[in-house]
């Protein structure tokens, strides 16, 4: 498996769970939206194929978005319709939400990911509802456990998944699984893939970690916000400081950083390894 995978969650400055609290007296008008051709622009010159895992309202405010990335050979996949977590939804709401998905991306979309990667035995509903919906994959499990989510003892290569079985290979599964990366940082199991980790380990962390990956062909999964990449559109929100670190740390660096490793890693869409692989 030589390529690795990259999802861009695309989402807006109002969307992350640690923001969401902070900001529910102001008007939520998109603004990240307009950078997506920043980021459009960086996966062209990295010869990069991505992932859109795309909050469904922002395909409903610009639906231009959907051709946008189509046309320049990228995915669209589904990460709920606001951000919402799985544990504040039901399976009968999130299939609506598959269905108003559905209509909003013609049917592309065959990826899901959970918001703040909340899919866990309490939520496992979701992997029968995107079996239901004709799903091809899913990409919310993280290997690790941290305070807001993760598993111990995952499998760290795609598996075969179900509601049963969130953390192996399920003979029986109808979904395939492509768990985040995780690496070692001093001894500890960190989730090396994206977000606030990729902003704050040493970027050396993270090469390493694919490096190590790819000599296991094992294919590296990484994400990126798409805030993340664009933070002259994050307009200043007041948080208090723990989330407000979690937030910002180092986001001017995350565009740089991801260039570095799609400079020296090749990287394409949950789609392209499907068909390549399964």
């Amino acid at each position: 498996m030589n390529n690795n995978l990259l999802g861009i969650d695309f989402e807006d400055w109002y969307h992350p769970q640690l923001v969401q609290p902070f900001v529910k007296d102001l008007k939520h008008e998109p603004k990240i939206i307009n950078g997506i051709e920043k980021i459009i622009e960086l996966l062209r010159k990295t010869e990069t194929s991505a992932t859109f895992f795309m909050v469904g309202e922002l395909l409903e405010h610009k639906p231009s978005i959907l051709d946008l990335i189509l046309d320049n050979d990228h995915e669209i996949g589904f990460h709920t319709m606001r951000h919402s977590s799985l544990n504040d939804l039901t399976k009968e709401k999130f299939l609506d939400e598959l269905d108003v998905f559905d209509k909003l991306s013609n049917g592309k979309s065959k990826g899901f990911r959970a918001p703040t990667f909340s899919l866990n035995q309490n939520t496992s509903w979701a992997i029968d509802a995107l079996v239901e919906k004709n799903y091809l994959y899913d990409s919310s499990i993280m290997p690790v456990k941290t305070q807001l989510y993760g598993f111990e003892n995952c499998q760290k290569d795609p598996f075969t998944i179900s509601s049963s079985s969130l953390t192996k290979n399920d003979p029986n599964g109808k979904l395939i699984e492509y768990p985040l990366s995780v690496g070692t940082f001093f001894g500890k199991n960190v989730p090396i893939s994206g977000g606030f980790y990729l902003r704050s380990l040493p970027l050396g962390t993270s090469l390493n970690s694919i490096s190590k990956y790819e000599r296991q062909n094992i294919p590296a999964t990484i994400y990126v916000h798409s805030w993340e990449l664009t933070p002259e559109f994050m307009p200043e929100i007041k948080l208090p400081l723990k989330e407000r670190f979690v937030t910002f740390h180092n986001i001017k660096k995350t565009y740089s950083r991801l260039e570095k490793i799609l400079e020296q890693h090749n990287f394409t869409s949950f789609e392209n390894h499907l068909k390549n692989y399964f």
